[in-house]
């Protein structure tokens, strides 16, 4: 049973894991440094939790208690509890969720282990915005996906922005990032996959005949301003676009990547 520990300073060294959660890069920092992230809201945490994290520490307003009190049951880690004004104060932003909770984070399993047994796997490259990578690994997990192979200078899915509007897919979908990016597709390929990437190149074909009738399919989405790199899209077995009306070329890669799950789980 986790310990109560009420709390009536923000100044208390016990809510370092807590402070400042708007600003992103003293936090990248702080926990890569710690080894930690952060969940948010009462399903996320519980998710988190379920899905074998390690709990540092909880951070709740006493109202938060009752609604979460199956999960404190499981762990021995310290629950800080704050009037809500404090938890303001101590993290920058109105905690209207109510509970936070700070997790170890694992080591990245390899590709190999990621890939076993999968059929349908989602590869993004350099989508750097926190709440894009959230999008793509939710629209990932509703619809079917398998697994997610991020390239190296991918947003963290880990970041507390990612796994608020991942809804805690994140804990669910396996995922690690790719050691190589240069020859990233082709591996896959010589793994038994058939990449698939999104862009608006001369030779893509609509994404219901990219997919049509393939087995193990990667769909490979690309950054938020310049799409995928010409090396991805060259190296790729095959090319695919959404098609468009009124003169719109494409969508949000977090809306995109919504409507080729939706096409590639049917295929």
């Amino acid at each position: 049973m986790a310990e109560l520990v009420e709390i009536a300073s923000a100044d208390d060294p016990r809510l370092a894991d807590y402070r400042d959660l708007r600003d992103v890069q003293l936090r990248k920092h702080l926990e890569a440094e710690q080894g930690l992230f952060l969940a948010e809201g009462e399903k996320v945490v519980r998710r988190a939790v379920e899905g074998g994290f390690p709990v540092r520490s909880f951070l709740m307003a006493p109202r938060w208690l009752q609604g979460l009190a199956d999960v404190l049951a499981t762990t021995d880690a310290p629950c800080y509890v704050v009037p809500e004004a404090l938890a303001e104060e101590v993290t920058g932003f109105h905690v209207h969720r109510g509970a936070l909770a700070s997790l170890v984070r694992r080591p990245l399993p390899p590709v190999s282990e990621v890939l076993e047994g999968a059929r349908s796997v989602l590869v993004l490259e350099d989508i750097v915005d926190h709440t894009n990578v959230g999008a793509v690994f939710r629209s990932g997990a509703a619809l079917g996906f398998d697994a997610v192979l991020l390239a190296p200078r991918c947003a963290d899915p880990l970041y507390r922005r990612s796994i608020k509007v991942a809804m805690g897919a994140v804990f669910s979908v396996p995922w690690t990032r790719l050691p190589d990016w240069h020859d990233a597709l082709p591996t896959l390929s010589a793994s038994g996959f058939t990449t698939v990437a999104l862009t608006l190149a001369d030779d893509a074909t609509p994404i219901e005949e990219a997919v049509a009738g393939l087995d193990k399919v990667a769909l490979v989405l690309g950054s938020e301003g310049h799409g995928l790199s010409t090396r991805w899209q060259q190296s790729a077995d095959r090319r695919a676009i959404i098609p468009m009306a009124a003169g719109i070329d494409s969508l949000n890669v977090a809306a995109a990547s919504a409507v080729a799950c939706y096409v590639t789980a049917r295929r």
